[in-house]
């Protein structure tokens, strides 16, 4: 073998244990083990975390999460071309983590890292947001991936600052507003699990004159959010503003099931106005 020949290999056999590190938190040791077994680092990578016995001594993790980890984890998902991880690279560390793209844990974590926009991700808010969570590896992630979306389901004031930051991270640059699609498909990911979880548990009415019990006020259905989809579609319009994106999810939580309870001298956006009155309308078809 010439010597060009073993240099070429050396630098293929450093860029393997690289990604094998940065992906699992191994050691350079127990890396070299797994690829000289396994030749390639995907096949490698899955037996060592199928391994039911995780190799002991040599390098071992303290507990406060490694920069120079995440920042080989990064560059083993970064586009080759550029400074962020893209799409591609998004598509990847996805099926690494074991997390599908259209999963709502995905916003979380874009909270958490500070994401620019989808399928992207710059260095710092990598490391950063990684070590905030206390991970800096493949398997530390994945059951804090876990606990972020239990908590985004579950915690209503986390679930707000998910959603709030959805807005920005979900509009093209230099707009002011969100198309139509883009917003009903991030309030398809959100609403439903937050409803489900408990984060958007409804607020009952309270009413000092009466003695009735508004415990039992029923508020917002799932079928409403098609109803609410229904009508954004056809009152036509270019986006969504930002006014109405924060003001719709204090609605979610407040309106009763009927509409009744709906103050129109309040200061909520025209569109939610507007959406009511096309709710009771419906309500009065199917009574």
């Amino acid at each position: 073998m010439s010597k060009s020949s073993k240099s070429k290999a050396d630098k293929q056999m450093e860029a393997q244990l690289a990604q094998f590190c940065g992906v699992t938190g191994a050691s350079v040791k127990d890396a070299k083990k797994f690829l000289e077994k396994y030749k390639r680092v995907d096949i490698a990578v899955d037996a060592f975390f199928n391994d039911p016995t995780p190799p002991r001594g040599g390098h071992q993790s303290s507990n406060a999460p490694s920069t120079s980890k995440l920042n080989a984890l990064f560059e083993t998902y970064k586009d080759p071309d550029g400074d962020q991880i893209t799409v591609d690279g998004t598509m990847k560390l996805c099926e690494d983590l074991g997390v599908e793209l259209e999963d709502v844990v995905l916003l979380a974590i874009a909270y958490e890292l500070k994401s620019p926009g989808v399928g992207q991700w710059n260095k710092a808010g990598w490391t950063d947001g990684w070590k905030g969570l206390g991970c800096d590896s493949i398997t530390t992630m994945k059951p804090v991936i876990s606990r972020l979306r239990d908590k985004l389901g579950a915690d209503a004031t986390y679930f707000q600052q998910v959603y709030n930051y959805t807005f920005d991270f979900a509009r093209s640059e230099g707009q002011r507003s969100i198309a139509i699609d883009v917003a009903q498909a991030f309030w398809g990911l959100l609403l439903p699990h937050g409803l489900s979880g408990g984060a958007l548990s409804h607020i009952h009415s309270t009413d000092d004159d009466e003695d009735d019990d508004m415990g039992a006020e029923e508020g917002w259905k799932e079928e409403y959010m098609q109803w609410w989809f229904d009508y954004l579609t056809e009152r036509g319009g270019k986006g969504v503003s930002k006014d109405t994106w924060m003001m719709f999810l204090e609605f979610v939580r407040t309106i009763d099931a009927r509409f009744e309870n709906y103050d129109a001298e309040g200061s909520w956006p025209s569109s939610i106005d507007d959406f009511v009155e096309y709710a009771k309308e419906r309500l009065a078809k199917e009574a």
